[in-house]
């Protein structure tokens, strides 16, 4: 499997929006951004730019306005990132970063009963 880059927090605001709507053009991405911080159109441009170039992104140069859209899905990105801060900080620990991870955010009944779920699939060798 092709090893995905990690996104920068910034980049990751910017796949949350392209993953809820969808392909978007920079300006419909920056408009998202902007009802929870500030973020200008150049700023946002110039990050969906770089993440084009890091593969993050993929962008359609039709004659009008360009339409960006993640080139990786959420989940894929997600794995990425915990497989990393699993081995930077819990040195391959999966039960250390899964009890640190319930310790920091009480889980709602439904998000247990599915990590239930979860372990008896993987106890099963169902993924």
């Amino acid at each position: 499997m092709e090893k995905s880059p990690k996104p920068t927090d910034a980049e990751l605001a910017i796949l949350r929006v392209l993953w809820q709507r969808g392909p978007s053009t920079v300006k419909q991405v920056q408009q998202v951004l902007e009802a929870t911080k500030k973020a200008g159109y150049t700023t946002v441009l110039k990050f969906m730019q770089i993440m084009v170039e890091k593969g993050l992104v993929t962008r359609d140069e039709s004659p009008f306005a360009h339409v960006y859209q993640a080139r990786v899905p959420r989940e894929q990105t997600q794995r990425t990132l915990v497989a990393d801060l699993l081995e930077r900080a819990f040195e391959g620990s999966t039960s250390r970063l899964l009890l640190q991870a319930l310790a920091t955010k009480k889980a709602t009944p439904e998000e247990l009963a599915e990590i239930r779920k979860i372990l008896k699939n993987h106890e099963r060798g169902i993924q």
